[in-house]
């Protein structure tokens, strides 16, 4: 191992920055997680797996709500979600403060993105160790974003990121629609972590979230929310596919 590997902030020769191969290998050993932005709102899904069957699963937050038009879910390092899932949400109140609304999608991906960025060249920090997938309804409809540990952010129509992100996104590229409804999104959202999913899925193995654009709203301007399944709802999901 050479000297490059512990900088945060020099490149190596081959002009990358080894920090961010290894926070991008953390998020490859991490739980897959699956977001689809359907005609009428989004889903995003993951799987919630520990090391132990003795760890209670239902306390361990995978996915969280960022304001009530914007939620969010990772692979990675859970400790750093929880530190990001705070950062937007200051960064949602912040703009509520001034606009008296929820911002937009990009906006709040954007400042989430430059928060990521900052900690692959300031001393005496790491880059985080975790891959974001925020859904949400803004006045543009829906939006599916990704974020990566370098800063980088995408818009997808459907994706995947984890351990198993390979093959989820070639199940993704063959079931998705753009024309198919939320319904229809969280069957293939669950199919795709069924497709690499080790053991028995059940309601309690995996988290869905949604949120819909309201039907007769404008742009999905009337305060559509995100919400996460419960475990019944879930249970009815897994019933019709399993």
């Amino acid at each position: 191992m050479d000297r490059y590997s512990f900088s945060l902030t020099t490149f190596a020769p081959n002009g990358k920055l080894l920090q961010i191969e290894h926070a991008l290998a953390a998020v490859g050993n991490g739980s897959t997680s699956v977001g689809i932005k359907a005609a009428n709102g989004v889903v995003i899904a993951t799987e919630k797996k520990t090391g132990s069957s003795l760890i209670d699963i239902s306390s361990l937050e995978h996915m969280a709500m960022v304001c009530e038009s914007i939620g969010m879910v990772y692979s990675g390092m859970g400790p750093d979600f929880r530190v990001l899932v705070n950062s937007a949400r200051k960064i949602a109140q912040q703009y509520r403060r001034v606009y008296m609304e929820d911002p937009p999608v990009r906006i709040l991906v954007k400042e989430l993105a430059s928060v990521m960025q900052e900690f692959t060249q300031r001393g005496g920090v790491r880059p985080f160790g975790v891959s974001l997938l925020l859904a949400g309804v803004d006045e543009r409809g829906p939006s599916l974003y990704q974020v990566d540990p370098s800063g980088s952010y995408f818009p997808w129509k459907a994706t995947a990121i984890g351990k198993n992100m390979v093959n989820s996104k070639t199940f993704l590229e063959k079931r998705f629609n753009g024309d198919m409804e939320l319904e229809d999104a969280v069957h293939t959202a669950i199919l795709t972590l069924k497709e690499g999913f080790e053991g028995q899925m059940t309601e309690n193995s995996i988290d869905v979230g949604i949120i819909n654009v309201i039907p007769g709203s404008q742009s999905g301007q009337s305060n559509p929310t995100f919400q996460r399944l419960t475990s019944a709802e879930i249970k009815d999901y897994l019933s019709n596919i399993l």
